[in-house]
């Protein structure tokens, strides 16, 4: 009996991908629930275990092709006891020993004659021939490289397929074409150079530098497209500001350790900006809103979208609920999805119903960007590496640590004053941190 393997469903908007890796062989013995073949989606990796025991029989679809949900990619023979023991049968027999006669051939200098070939019962024998030792060595055939090349450049095998039928179209004189490949053999490119075409690959080569073609990943493919998308179908626009992050600086510093030993995990930055955005879009709905259609959805939950950069690409996991986490919650999630995704484990549910978006490119050194929208989400805040810089404070000029923020938002649906005044909240809760812990 046999069981199909098919492609399962892959999440919501998601409706076909790619077969990346098959893990198990044709012929190999698999397992239930094992891992067989790893799909690649627009969004992550999903490995589809075997459903039955048995051997892989058949896979329908190779490494690199594009397959629909539900469509079939393998077959596992159930009867995997069966062949087992078929092929332990196979393994235990052992054939009967035969007697083995080692001939040592004879090693004469002189020349011996070729005989003729004796009939035997109407039948020739076939035992084999010894030949005359001179019968072995061809005339001009140990000779010089130099002296192949110049044999070759007489016979006609010194042009490729393609030239040969470009001299004959042509009517060129194949002695006024300079051939550059192995051996001296004229190539089209040659032909075409003669003919003042475009300069030949290894030309531009020279020219310009060596290059490298590589085939963009379904991730990397979709990236672009969505970014593209939020560009042409947004009335993108940012907004910036900057905090003085003294006060989270301090505060981390002198909770750091007892934060850690009570909760098992580092009390970073990611959760102060997170609780600070809760408090804004709490206020200015219209930021966690989205269009479809003709409608405005106002989302009465928070869940931020936190974007990691990984070897693949970028992946935007989502904190849900955060509006009713602690600190200690908010940090456990950020490390869990930034293990995940640099292991490539996201999942199709791990990146859906964000409502906004955190990316961070101060870890990367980023001092300022703009920061593209992730459609459906209606805006982003953009993270920046936190330089210290010279600050009026009270009419002092005093040293702080600096860090620029920036809001891309869809001017659609979100007015400028809305914008500005989202920011001027998160400044306020980063630089009075207290702020957090009274929801103002």
């Amino acid at each position: 009996m046999s069981d199909k393997i098919i492609v399962p469903t892959l999440g919501e908007s998601v409706t076909e991908a790619t077969v990346s890796k098959w893990l198990k062989s044709q012929g190999e013995k698999v397992s239930a629930d094992e891992p067989v073949v790893e799909l690649e989606t627009d969004k992550v990796n999903v490995e589809v275990p075997a459903p039955s025991n048995g051997v892989l029989e058949q896979i329908a679809v190779n490494e690199g092709e594009t397959v629909n949900v539900g469509a079939l990619l393998g077959m596992i023979n159930g009867s995997a006891k069966e062949a087992k023991e078929k092929v332990s049968e196979v393994k235990s027999y052992s054939p009967p020993k035969k007697e083995t006669r080692v001939i040592k051939e004879k090693v004469d200098t002189k020349p011996k004659q070729v005989k003729p070939e004796p009939i035997k019962n109407g039948k020739k024998d076939t035992s084999p021939l010894i030949l005359e030792e001179d019968t072995l060595i061809l005339d001009n055939v140990v000779e010089t490289n130099k002296t192949k090349l110049e044999k070759i450049k007489d016979t006609e095998a010194i042009f490729s397929p393609a030239a040969r039928k470009m001299v004959a179209e042509t009517r060129l004189d194949p002695k006024k074409i300079q051939g550059t490949g192995k051996h001296g053999v004229i190539l089209k490119e040659d032909i075409m150079s003669l003919m003042g075409s475009k300069p030949s690959p290894s030309e531009r080569k020279i020219k310009h530098g060596p290059e490298e073609r590589i085939k963009m990943t379904r991730l990397r493919l979709t990236i672009a497209k969505r970014l593209k998308e939020a560009q042409e179908n947004a009335a993108m626009l940012t907004t910036f500001n900057e905090v003085d992050m003294t006060e989270v600086i301090s505060m981390r510093k002198k909770h750091k350790e007892e934060f850690q030993s009570r909760y098992g995990v580092k009390l970073g930055f990611m959760s102060f900006f997170v609780k600070a955005c809760v408090i804004g879009l709490k206020n200015f709905p219209a930021i966690n809103a989205e269009i479809q259609g003709e409608e405005i959805i106002y989302k009465n939950y928070y869940n931020i979208s936190i974007a990691v950069g990984t070897d693949r690409g970028l992946v935007v996991p989502v904190i849900r609920g955060t509006d009713e986490m602690s600190f200690a919650d908010i940090e456990k999630n950020v490390v869990i999805f930034g293990e995940k995704a640099r292991e490539g484990k996201i999942t199709i549910d791990d990146l859906q119903g964000g409502t906004f978006t955190i990316t961070n490119g101060g870890i990367y050194g980023s001092m300022l960007s703009t920061p593209i929208l992730n459609p459906p989400q209606s805006a982003v805040l953009g993270m920046h590496n936190i330089i210290e810089r010279p600050v009026v404070v009270d009419g002092n000029i005093e040293v702080r640590p600096v860090m620029y923020l920036a809001l891309s938002y869809d001017h659609r649906i979100i007015d400028g004053k809305e914008a500005v005044s989202f920011l001027k909240i998160i400044k306020e809760s980063l630089e009075q941190p207290q702020r957090l812990f009274l929801n103002i």
